[in-house]
C-alpha cells in the first residue's frame, strides 16, 4: 500500500512538470506579453523583463521560471489584471475565497440533498417516486450548468426580483447580503452535483438491496428499515465517499463560467480575464493551480478506496488481495 501511494506521488508530480513545461512552452510561441501589455518599456517593467529572463533563449527562461517557482514559489507579476506588477501568488491569493465560498456551500447543499433523494429512488425502485427521481437526475446531468445560471438569473433574479443578479463581493462571507448574492450561483452549481449523487447512491443502494446478504439479514429477523440501514446503505457509502472526498477537493477549482456570470471575484473569473487581457503570468499560474488541483483529487480518490474499506488492496498486491 505504501508502495503504491509514493508511486502515485511521484507519477502525479511527474504529470504536473510535464503539463507545466508543455503550457510555458505554448506561452512562449505567443506574442511576448510584457511588451504587448503596454505597449512598450517603463523602468519596473524592464527590470521586470530582464529579471525573468525574456530576452534570453527559453530554455534559459524556463530554467528561470523553475527556480523562481521552486525556491519562491513566486509565478511572476500582473501586467494588464489586478494592480500593475502586483506578485501573482497576492493577487490569486485574494481571490481564492470568494471561489472556495461558493462551492463549499453547493457541496455541503446538493451531498445530503443527492444522498435522500438517492435512497427513496433506491427503495421505490421502478415505482412512481424512482421515476420521477429518474427524469430529474436525466435533466439535471445532461443540461450545463450556465444554463441553469441564465435561468435563475431571469426567472429568481429578474422578473421576481427575490435575488441579486450577480454576487455582492466584499470580504463579509458570513453576513446575509453576500449569502443572498450567492443564492443564485450555488443553485447552479448544486443542481449537477445532486443529480450525480442521487445516481451513484441509487445504484450502489439497489445492487445492496437486491445483495444475498440482505435475504440473510431478513431471515434472522431484521426489519427491512434495520436491514437496509445497518447493512445495504453502509455496504453503498463505500464508492460514495471517494466521490465525496474528490468534490470537496474540486471545490477549490470553482467554475470558469459561473464565476463569469455572476461577477464572482474568484480564481475562475481571473483566469478567464486573464486569458483575454493577455496576462500570461496569471494565466499560467491560473491554469497550473487547476492542473495540481486535478492531479491531488485523482489520487485522494484512489487512495481513499482503501483507506475506507480495508479489505480493497492498492496496487495489485495478489497476496493480500481478496
Amino acid at each position: 500500500m505504501v508502495k503504491y501511494i509514493l508511486k502515485r506521488i511521484a507519477l502525479g508530480i511527474v504529470s504536473f512538470f510535464v503539463i507545466m513545461t508543455m503550457i510555458f512552452v505554448l506561452f512562449k510561441l505567443l506574442p511576448n506579453p510584457v511588451v504587448a501589455a503596454q505597449g512598450g518599456f517603463d523602468k519596473a517593467l524592464r527590470d521586470m523583463y530582464e529579471a525573468w529572463g525574456y530576452n534570453k533563449p527559453i530554455i534559459v527562461q524556463y530554467g528561470i521560471f523553475l527556480k523562481n517557482v521552486l525556491t519562491k514559489f513566486d509565478w511572476g507579476f500582473c501586467t494588464t489584471v489586478g494592480t500593475y506588477l502586483q506578485p501573482v501568488t497576492e493577487y490569486l491569493s485574494n481571490k481564492l475565497p470568494a471561489t472556495i465560498y461558493i462551492n463549499i456551500i453547493s457541496v455541503v447543499i446538493a451531498l445530503p440533498l443527492g444522498i435522500f433523494f438517492g435512497i427513496i429512488a433506491a427503495i421505490y425502485k421502478n415505482r412512481w417516486q424512482d421515476h420521477v427521481i429518474q427524469v430529474f437526475i436525466m435533466f439535471f446531468i445532461s443540461v450545463p450548468a450556465f444554463v441553469y445560471a441564465f435561468l435563475l438569473q431571469y426567472f429568481i433574479g429578474f422578473k421576481l426580483n427575490l435575488c441579486p443578479l450577480i454576487f455582492k463581493g466584499g470580504n463579509d462571507y458570513f453576513s446575509w447580503p453576500m449569502f443572498h448574492s450567492a443564492i443564485l450561483p450555488i443553485l447552479s452549481l448544486s443542481f449537477g452535483t445532486i443529480a450525480g449523487f442521487m445516481r451513484l447512491v441509487r445504484s450502489e443502494l439497489t445492487e445492496s438491496l437486491t445483495s444475498e446478504y440482505m435475504l440473510l439479514a431478513r431471515t434472522k429477523g431484521l426489519t427491512r428499515a434495520q436491514a437496509t440501514i445497518r447493512h445495504a446503505f453502509r455496504n453503498s457509502m463505500v464508492p460514495l465517499m471517494p466521490t465525496v472526498l474528490s468534490e470537496f477537493i474540486y471545490i477549490i477549482g470553482g467554475s470558469y463560467i459561473i464565476e463569469q456570470i455572476f461577477a464572482i471575484p474568484g480564481i475562475g473569473r481571473s483566469s478567464v480575464q486573464a486569458f483575454y487581457l493577455k496576462d500570461y503570468s496569471v494565466f499560467m499560474a491560473c491554469n497550473m493551480f487547476y492542473v495540481a488541483v486535478g492531479l491531488v483529487a485523482g489520487i485522494v480518490t484512489d487512495l481513499s478506496y482503501g483507506f475506507i474499506d480495508p479489505r480493497i488492496r492498492m496496487g495489485g498486491d495478489k497476496n493480500n488481495a481478496l
